[in-house]
């Protein structure tokens, strides 16, 4: 089991803050050991008869998995396995090595929920452009869906986990229309590789739900959506010739260089062709 702390990062952070809420808990859920998280891990603790010092290792992880108020049995079975993997790789004509790469560094290390659902985030901003795309006027609609609804970028109304589901909620229920429900879920980034909902049409899919419908099924499906995104935005060429910083400029931005992206690709490529030999 993974030993978790304050100060401790990444996707084994944000399913132990799934978990957390799961009991009842109110935490955002973004990756993060914060202090917020620690006070909660302390108080599960204290509450569940454990030694509350904010470490979860064994005993902390035994009690929430075995005691969890949803069913994680059925997980394993959504998972990406190895084949997924090489199934990508020969439709995109390109290393093992490499897909496991960018598997490694763009994904989001889970691609559903603790409770099943798919994981999402939902961004305000798209859907002020995807509603204005529809032909809806945002300005007259933000008045009490602040934090849904606004016209230029920002994560302070991140919720992350199951609570990203309220919030696609509350921007469907903005009004009763097709085209808002459209907008909305166009307006969400998806799954294991965050691909923004708008593309779906780009994709092969003449309806939004079907291409949300598709990833539903497994992380496997989600690999081959992902496969063909890279395929339509002529993204390929860059993995094949290993030209790490031209594939991040295109598909992470500009802000690539400030993330390191390309290093992050380079370094991972060599650490999976390693263990080929």
């Amino acid at each position: 089991m993974i030993k978790l702390q304050l100060r401790s990062k990444g996707d084994a952070v944000a399913m132990l803050q799934e978990l957390l809420n799961e009991f009842g808990y109110e935490i955002i859920v973004n990756g993060k050991f914060d202090a917020a998280t620690d006070m909660v891990v302390r108080d599960f603790q204290k509450s569940n008869g454990l030694v509350s010092d904010g470490i979860v290792y064994t005993k902390t992880w035994t009690k929430l998995i075995n005691n969890a108020p949803v069913d994680l049995s059925q997980m394993d079975a959504w998972f990406l396995k190895e084949q997924d993997i090489k199934d990508a790789a020969e439709q995109l004509e390109i290393e093992v090595a490499v897909v496991k790469a960018v598997n490694e560094v763009e994904s989001s290390g889970r691609g559903y929920l603790i409770d099943g659902r798919v994981k999402l985030l939902f961004e305000g901003h798209i859907f002020w452009q995807q509603l204005m795309a529809r032909d809806i006027n945002p300005v007259p609609l933000v008045s009490g869906n602040e934090t849904v609804l606004y016209p230029k970028w920002t994560k302070k109304f991140y919720l992350g986990g199951k609570s990203e589901y309220s919030r696609l909620n509350k921007a469907i229920a903005i009004r009763d229309e097709a085209k808002v429900a459209e907008a909305a879920y166009a307006s969400a980034s998806w799954v294991l590789y965050q691909i923004m909902g708008f593309h779906y049409n780009s994709l092969g899919y003449t309806e939004i739900m079907q291409f949300v419908a598709e990833m539903k099924e497994s992380e496997g499906n989600q690999l081959k959506i992902f496969s063909k995104f890279l395929q339509v935005n002529n993204l390929t060429k860059y993995l094949k010739k290993k030209q790490w910083a031209e594939f991040a400029k295109r598909y992470n931005g500009e802000g690539y260089k400030e993330n390191k992206y390309d290093v992050k690709l380079e370094k991972a490529y060599k650490k999976y062709k390693a263990l080929e030999s």
